[in-house]
């Protein structure tokens, strides 16, 4: 049975939403945003009707992505409806461009209410439906890799998907840390060689003298130093996966004997004259412009073709901003699961500037940062303090604001010291966990002018004590 929420201070709106189902038990109400953090924290539910009223007072600071962030970050599944008056519908068509499932207009109609509820319901459902036949492909802890809100990476996923079962050479392209060493994997493990061995060759870490012997192998006495025969990778890795990331960087000579395995299977040691099959799949990744390398004439045109048979392009973390919760809750389940620290969650202006950020070193630095803000984090939820402070640079507001000439000097000096106010209230709130005793105390105020303050600015307390206040 499903279950939904109206956050509303109407009594009539939330009858009319309990009218449209057949049983009432089946809505409950909540008077503001935070009432329904809690109630969603409580109980689950599938659909949120929310007044568009409410949710600009809470997007004030965040934005509606992040006053729907909080929501989601409680339960990711729930659908959201906004509820706003004619003349709103273009702010109601900004929610849903920020992620709600729709808009109803008031006054509200029973058959249209249960007419948007059923539609997304169905649409749900195709949508299971397809995400099923798409999951039943991925193996095991795979099934956590492939989970993306991202048009870009379905495609990804999608492509990997048709070429792991084949035998075609794959080139992966994409900027360092964009996860190909994963998604090379993931082609792998989804292969019929997965039962042979997966290796990887990072080929920009190999001197370029020992690149082809670590490759081939070489033969006693091929050069000095080589006191015994030993075995190079592609021939350790027969009925396998060879996985030769930044391929770019290999040398000339090197590419011929590469050249010689993709088209032929075929290489010999160095300093050998044995022919040696090659029974290997070969998947190339790189992090620069190989067409670039071949007008500079570093790399073989020839080759580039042979490693070209599938290529697949992964975006970098910037632009696909919207997977950055579902990968921290991935880092976030690794990093508990070797730690006696249990933190599930992260504070949602963590989020925001991560969406802002723009990730020079894409999925491997986010990785980092978690990891670093676990180790110092003291409480259950990930804070902006356990995050290098550049990160948060977006979102302090800028001490210069536009001015509106048409109002007085005085009128001016005002709306510039509310914002001074709101802003210096609202960090001494959050530093002291919303304690109005303590946070008063810093100000320099009785508790009761704070409290006269907090309800000028729409401050409740309960958002600075609870972890995932907004």
């Amino acid at each position: 049975m499903k279950k939904f929420l109206a956050v509303t201070e109407e009594q009539t709106v939330f009858q009319q939403i309990q009218t449209s189902f057949r049983s009432k038990k089946r809505v409950d109400q909540a008077p503001d945003l935070q009432s329904a953090l809690e109630m969603l924290r409580k109980n689950h539910y599938d659909f949120i009707f929310i007044d568009l009223e409410i949710l600009r007072r809470s997007a004030v600071d965040v934005g509606y992505k992040g006053a729907l962030q909080s929501l989601w970050l409680v339960y990711p599944d729930v659908e959201v409806i906004v509820m706003t008056n004619q003349n709103m519908i273009r702010e109601a068509v900004l929610v849903v461009k920020a992620g709600a499932s729709n808009y109803l207009t008031y006054p509200l109609n029973t058959d249209e209410i249960k007419y948007v509820a059923e539609s997304i319901y169905e649409s749900i459902i195709v949508q299971s439906a397809l995400d099923y036949m798409r999951d039943k492909f991925w193996e095991g802890e795979s099934l956590e890799i492939v989970q993306t809100k991202s048009p870009a990476m379905r495609k990804v996923f999608d492509k990997v998907r048709s070429v792991a079962t084949t035998k075609s050479t794959v080139l992966l392209e994409g900027e360092t840390g964009t996860g190909k060493g994963v998604l090379a994997k993931l082609i792998h493990k989804h292969s019929s060689r997965k039962k042979g061995q997966f290796i990887s060759i990072h080929c920009g870490a190999i001197p370029d003298t020992l690149i082809e012997s670590e490759l081939f192998g070489h033969e006693r006495g091929a050069f000095t130093g080589a006191v015994r025969r030993q075995m190079g990778k592609f021939e350790i890795a027969k009925g396998g996966t060879i996985f030769l990331d930044e391929i770019g960087t290999i040398t000339p000579s090197a590419q011929i004997k590469l050249l010689q395995v993709l088209q032929d299977g075929i290489f010999q040691r160095v300093g050998g004259e044995e022919t040696i099959e090659a029974d290997v799949r070969v998947i190339a990744a790189t992090n620069i412009d190989l067409k670039l390398l071949i007008q500079e004439g570093r790399f073989r045109r020839d080759l580039y073709y042979r490693l070209n048979v599938f290529p697949i392009e992964i975006p970098p973390l910037r632009e696909r901003s919207e997977d950055i919760p579902l990968l921290i809750e991935i880092f976030l389940k690794k990093l508990n699961k070797f730690s006696v620290k249990e933190i599930h969650d992260v504070h949602p202006d963590v989020v925001t500037a991560f969406r802002r950020y723009e990730w020079p070193g894409n999925i491997r630095e986010l990785q980092n940062l978690i990891e670093r803000a676990h180790i110092i984090e003291t409480s259950s939820v990930l804070t902006p303090e356990s995050f290098p402070s550049e990160l948060f640079d977006s979102l302090i507001p800028s001490p210069s604001f536009e001015v509106d000439t048409l109002k007085t000097l005085a009128e001016t000096r005002q709306i510039a010291w509310e914002k001074i106010e709101k802003k210096y209230l609202r960090e001494i709130l959050e530093e002291e966990k919303g304690s109005i005793k303590k946070s008063a105390e810093r100000a320099g105020i009785t508790t009761r002018q704070l409290s006269k303050l907090m309800n000028k600015y729409n401050l409740q307390k309960e958002l600075f004590k609870s972890p995932r206040h907004i």
